[in-house]
């Protein structure tokens, strides 16, 4: 199995689980940095920015790995 094809899933299985447990469970310990991200930059941006690190770029470095991992090779 190609490396990339398997980082590719861990990361966009992670952001996937933090995706859905966002909605279905938000005060799991899963998110434990969330509210000292929230303390020290206020409400909204400490939720953006732990979306953005936890879920988005998960996501999208996931998709990346992924696509590479499945592109045709030479």
């Amino acid at each position: 199995m190609n490396t990339n094809l398997l980082i590719g899933s861990a990361l966009a299985a992670f952001g996937l689980i933090t995706l859905v447990s966002r909605f279905v469970a938000p005060d799991s310990a899963m998110f434990s940095k969330l509210r000292p991200m929230q303390d020290t930059l206020g409400e909204r941006t400490g939720l953006a920015v732990h979306v953005f690190a936890y879920t988005v770029v998960p996501l999208l470095a996931g998709a990346s790995f992924l696509l590479s991992g499945l592109a045709p090779q030479p």
